[in-house]
């Protein structure tokens, strides 16, 4: 597995910075009268189009491996209903205005999972058999609130800062898994939750919070010129990537948790030496809404942000 993390990682790595390069780059670029409707009229490309286009697909694979967890715990919904359900939970990020009030925003939000339930439900009664309905409402409601609406964190993070500070979050949370992962193997002793992920340990977690902190401090220090939006201090930085490891480790534990209730190992077999794409994501999907906070709430440059 060490084999193939090795020679995938650098791969993905390299994907991950180019999306972010890319959506940096286009951010401001004329938009084409034929896409410009896309756009809700701008005639200019807005932050985070790229992220939201690869978050779909995105969201929908996720949604593939989630429907096939439940599926493997006795609760059968439709892949396409569950992958559909995720990516309105993005969308309902990517219709919200920057400028709109919180209670539109929320209503929104809520409209838009009243949708899925009625629409779930509906679906459940096609074959005029109740049994199921409940199970598959629920699971239709998870793919959408895990699955789109935090995954819309990013999305949102990306409209109020630069791509470099949503890839940093990243950077931060997954560096948690990598510290994690090695100094676990190498003086990993006291089990975490044996229960539910027998692999980690409370060493595992010490060194992965330990990583994540001091990459957060580093890019605290060189990053400034990258992310005007952002004031943070050094203890700040080091404050934050503790929490987003911490985080990101309850995260990958709500995964283990769906996961250990199917009898699964792993989400899916699309990443080799990874898993699924769950397995990748599972960390972030909780960082972000805890990093959007955050510095909306003390990491905030003067004048910056919506």
């Amino acid at each position: 597995m060490l084999k193939h993390r090795l020679l995938l990682g650098p791969v993905l790595i390299a994907l991950v910075v180019g999306l972010f390069w890319l959506d940096g780059a286009l951010e401001g670029a004329h938009a084409p009268g034929a896409i410009a409707w896309l756009f809700a009229g701008q005639d200019t490309i807005p932050p985070a189009s790229v992220l939201f286009v690869v978050g779909l697909l995105v969201c929908s694979l996720g949604a593939r491996e989630l429907g096939r967890i439940l599926r493997q715990g006795g609760t059968h919904v439709p892949t396409w209903f569950m992958a559909l359900a995720a990516m309105v939970g993005l969308v309902v990020w990517a219709v919200t205005p920057a400028e709109s009030g919180g209670v539109r925003a929320v209503s929104l939000a809520a409209l838009a999972a009243a949708g899925v339930l009625v629409s779930s439900l509906i679906l459940s009664a096609r074959d005029r058999d109740p049994k199921g309905a409940t199970a598959q409402a629920g699971a239709a409601l998870m793919s959408f609130v895990y699955l789109g609406l935090l995954a819309g964190f990013l999305i949102s993070l990306r409209r109020e800062h630069s791509a470099w500070v949503v890839l940093s979050i990243i950077a931060i949370t997954k560096s948690c898994d990598i510290g994690a992962y090695f100094t676990g193997r190498m003086i990993g002793r006291h089990k975490l939750i044996e229960w539910l992920s027998p692999g980690k340990t409370w060493e595992g977690l010490g060194g992965g919070v330990v990583t994540a902190a001091l990459l957060a401090v580093l890019l605290v220090q060189v990053g400034g010129a990258a992310a005007p939006s952002v004031s943070l201090t050094l203890w700040q930085g080091a404050i934050l990537g503790a929490l987003l490891a911490i985080v990101g480790q309850g995260g990958d534990l709500v995964a283990s948790l769906l996961k250990r209730d199917a009898g699964l190992k792993d989400s899916g077999t699309a990443l080799p030496g990874f898993g699924g794409v769950l397995d990748v994501l599972d960390s972030v999907l909780l960082s972000a809404p805890v990093a959007y906070w955050a510095l909306s709430t003390w990491g905030a440059a003067p004048g910056a942000g919506a």
